[in-house]
This record gives structure tokens, sequence and C-alpha cells, in this order.
């Protein structure tokens, strides 16, 4: 009985989009995060009889097939790229872009990963980084006698150098963009890795036609709507129900048909 096995599928591809939206709302304060969502496609389709063919007994042409669908499945998890609000944090290191764009950090045997979460700090030499440690590229190094850090939208980054107040540039940060973001490899503690999918990546200066800008003091939160996540929550838990019950029915059918069997 085909229905038996449909159903299963729907049952799988709801519990993999349970999952998506479990995600989702776990990371609701991670800062950077972009919520993703599960996307359908149907399967194979037997078919009966098909479309356009001749019937048996003339040659009138059968206007409508018959075609019984498979089921479903998992296509893919699409990262929505929307941006996320700005949330104030009067941290002088912390950067928030607003638009397109990544971070570029420096990964395990200098591998260049991306980021859009800006909460860097100071290392033991002075060195821009993430909370995790990573080197944000291009290296900046602020100096021990700074008493004062300024980035501005284009990406600049100023020091206050010692009790005279003498500026000094340290260095330009850049962004990257990518043709395809969402096809980026997750790599989880908010980095990113390009591939062949995202295509190779465009780097430019904050501010720039395509680029995002930057906002010191800020950082990009979430763009998790909870109140989105739960309606879907709950329209996937009902789609579950309905594959539970269509195999209960489907159970039912064969359990009757094997009891009239001689």
């Amino acid at each position: 009985m085909r229905a038996l096995s449909i159903a299963a599928t729907g049952m799988s591809a709801q519990q993999t989009n349970v999952e998506v939206i479990a995600n989702n709302v776990a990371n609701i304060n991670t800062t950077g995060f972009k919520r993703a969502r599960a996307e359908f496609t149907d399967l194979l389709y037997q078919t009966d009889r098909a479309a356009g063919t001749l019937a048996r007994d003339d040659d009138t042409m059968i206007p409508e097939g018959n075609q019984i669908g498979l089921g479903v499945r998992t296509v893919a998890i699409r990262h929505l790229s929307m941006q996320g609000a700005l949330a104030p944090t009067s941290n002088k290191l912390d950067l928030a872009l607003d638009g397109r764009g990544y971070f570029q950090v420096q990964g395990e045997n200098n591998e260049i990963l991306y980021t859009r979460a800006g909460a860097f700090n100071k290392d033991a030499n002075g060195q821009l980084v993430t909370l995790e440690g990573n080197v944000v590229i291009p290296n900046i190094t602020i100096p021990s006698t700074a008493t004062d850090v300024q980035i501005n939208a284009s990406g600049q980054v100023y020091a206050i150098i010692g009790a005279t107040g003498q500026q000094q540039l340290l260095g330009q940060l850049s962004i990257a963009n990518f043709a395809n973001e969402t096809g980026l490899d997750a790599l989880g503690g908010n980095l990113f890795r390009e591939n062949q999918a995202s295509g190779a990546a465009v780097i430019g200066n904050p501010g720039d036609s395509g680029f995002a800008k930057i906002h010191q003091g800020y950082l990009e939160s979430s763009n998790v709507d909870p109140v989105k996540e739960i309606t879907e929550l709950i329209a996937a838990q009902r789609a579950y129900e309905m594959n539970s019950k269509v195999i209960s029915a489907a159970d039912d059918m064969f359990s009757t048909i094997t009891k009239n069997m001689p």
C-alpha cells in the first residue's frame, strides 16, 4: 500500500522542518545569526496511464493522465540573509554590518573565513580578533598607548594616542561579498567558508556600492522572528499529525483487507 510510504516521507520532511525551526529559535540571541528555512520538493510520480495516449477502444486521445505522487523530500535548507536589527552596546570594538557583506577572519592553516558577528576584542599583541580568537583580516593592531579607538562607516580604524590626543590611522577594514551567499558553508561559531556554490569572494571597502556600512558600538542581532517561528512550528506540527493519521488510516485499511482475504 503506497499510502504508508508516502505519508512516511511527509513525516520525515516535517521532522526536518521542526529541527530547522528549533535551530532558529535556539539561536534567537546569537549575534549575526541568519534564520534558515527548509525547502521541499515532490518525489517521482508513478504513471498508471499517461496523458496524451490513445484510448484502447478508439482513436480518442486521453486528455488527463493517471499519475500518483510518491511523496516528498527535503531539497535544501535555505539561509535567509535579511538584515538583523542593530543593537547598541557602547563597546568601541563591537562592529555591525548594515547591508551586504562579511568580515574576513583567519581560520586554521591561514584559511580565510567569513562572519557577520562583529563582537571583536584585542589579543595580547593588540590585534583585533573575534571572541574565538580568530584574527580579523586585514590585520589591525591597536597600540597599548591608545586611549580610544574610532572606526568610521567606511572601515577606517583610528586610534587616539596618549594624552596629546593625536589621531593615528591604524588600517582599513575590508569586507567580502558573494554572488550566492546562501551557498556558503556554515561551520558553526558564526563562521562561513566559501565554496563553488557561493562563488569567490568579492572584496571591497565598507560603504562602497553593494557593500555594507560599518556601525561602531553596535552588534547585528539575529534576524529570527519569534512570532513567525511559533507560527511555522504549529503548522509543521499539524502537518506531521496529518501524515501520522494517514499512516493510521492506511494501516487500518490494510488490516481490513488482510483479514477478509481467504
